[in-house]
């Protein structure tokens, strides 16, 4: 029987709610542009893939870090795209459903609620918590976990601010097990994550692309469209 941190255990029971969800979302898009038939199946391989991600999941310091978050709402795509690539889905299709299934799971949430998520996120007092974990993470006390510099915007910038990822928990967990291949998938759901919230993400490199960090530069949507 797999091994599961006890705080992913903890956890275990909303996050198998939330893959549920997704694939049901995906449904009519894993007939008609994956071409698969037995889609009842293909869900309960997901899950059963989903366990063993579960358990491959790096602890990295539970409600203390907030990249804890990031492993509990992304990592469950690397099962949806390990299973749809034994199953022969070509690697865009993969991309197309997990971005847009996604994107409609994310959309379910009140615009109302949405927006107030992405003030928070753009708030002076989050950006402080920012800078804070982004120095906390220059220890590396957790070697699976992300290490990363915030970015203060300089005169002649247009952004709010950004943060610099040099070390990255899905790469280390792709390359860990075998993922690197569907890892760029992950990378692109930033941008539908982050424009639901009303939130303007900028991003020209990333780590899974071979760069040497990912920059991360964000804005208020909502002032670029009054």
């Amino acid at each position: 029987m797999t091994q599961i941190h006890p705080f992913y255990e903890a956890h275990r029971g909303a996050m198998e709610t939330v893959m549920r969800e997704r694939l049901d979302l995906a449904e009519a898009m894993l007939r008609d542009r994956a071409n698969l038939v037995d889609v009842d199946r293909i869900s309960q391989e997901v899950m059963d893939e989903f366990e063993i991600v579960l358990s491959q999941m790096p602890y990295v310091g539970g409600p203390a870090s907030r990249m804890s978050d990031f492993f509990m709402r992304l990592l469950g795509f690397m099962a949806i795209g390990r299973v749809l690539r034994r199953h022969g889905v070509s690697l865009p299709v993969i991309g197309d459903i997990e971005r847009e299934s996604y994107k409609a799971q994310l959309l379910m949430v009140p615009e109302a609620e949405r927006l107030a998520s992405g003030r928070q996120f753009m708030s002076s007092e989050n950006q402080a918590l920012l800078r804070e974990q982004a120095a906390k993470s220059q220890a590396e006390e957790y070697p699976e976990d992300f290490v990363y510099d915030f970015v203060e915007p300089g005169a002649d910038d247009n952004f709010d601010f950004g943060i610099n990822y040099n070390g990255c928990g899905f790469c280390k967990f792709a390359s860990r097990h075998g993922d690197r291949e569907i890892l760029p998938h992950i990378c692109g759901l930033d941008f539908v994550a982050y424009a639901a919230r009303g939130i303007r993400l900028e991003r020209t490199q990333t780590l899974a692309g071979g760069a040497s960090h990912c920059n991360f530069r964000f804005s208020r949507i909502e002032q670029e469209t009054n």
